[in-house]
């Protein structure tokens, strides 16, 4: 079994519970809420607001939270995950809410999205995961339309030092563990024209408690 292909079936046999982790659900108001307000700072626009609804990619979408959020905000999302059960999951949730959206099962560091544009791109923990996260770092840029925004949700694992990866052969994986702000900031910076750093690690309603691991957004800005 390839890299791609154990990791597929990781997350494939991850859906089913997938959202009982607080962060992944968000079925406590108070940490949905917590992440819509993150959403609204980033991504600023959508229902009512100024510069109207967005075009937001959602790459490794899981079971579509974020993209719900997104979605209730009145953005127009996108959503990919490599992972069909995901997809699955992410198309009920959205169905069951009422809510428009559109999500493709496939790789999510070269979407399938052909030569579509967005005004948004978001990832959340998602680098460690891929085999070339630089080469998914420059098409995610290559998707963006001039001036468009980037968010990468992201951190450094406490379990990173824990000896066994989370599958077969991803040890070798650049970033398996994670990646540091500064490290992930060092990757992007030449790609865009502008990033900040906001950390989240200190926020426990965003992840349902305290966490002791580097928690983070890196925001940037298209050329």
């Amino acid at each position: 079994m390839t890299e791609s292909a154990a990791i597929r079936a990781y997350w494939d046999a991850a859906a089913e519970a997938f959202d009982e982790e607080p962060d992944h659900g968000l079925r406590e108001e108070a940490t949905r809420t917590a992440w819509a307000e993150c959403l609204a700072d980033w991504l600023p626009g959508g229902a009512g607001g100024v510069e109207g609804a967005r075009e937001v990619l959602d790459v490794g979408c899981g079971t579509g939270s974020l993209s719900r959020l997104l979605a209730e905000a009145g953005h127009r999302v996108t959503g990919v995950d490599l992972a069909p059960r995901m997809v699955e999951r992410a198309r009920a949730k959205f169905a069951a809410a009422g809510l428009p959206g559109r999500f493709l099962v496939g790789d999510a560091s070269a979407p399938p999205t052909g030569g579509a544009q967005f005004d948004a791109v978001l990832a959340r923990h998602l680098v460690w995961t891929l085999p070339d996260p630089l080469a998914a770092l420059r098409a995610w840029v290559d998707r963006l339309r001039p001036g468009g925004t980037l968010v990468l949700v992201e951190g450094r694992w406490a379990q990173a030092a824990e000896p066994d990866p989370y599958v077969a052969g991803a040890e070798r994986l650049p970033w398996n563990g994670g990646v540091g702000a500064a490290d992930l900031a060092d990757a992007v910076r030449p790609l865009v024209a502008g990033l900040r750093v906001e950390p989240l690690g200190d926020r426990p309603v965003l992840w349902g408690g305290p966490v002791t691991d580097e928690r983070y957004a890196l925001i940037a800005r298209a050329r």
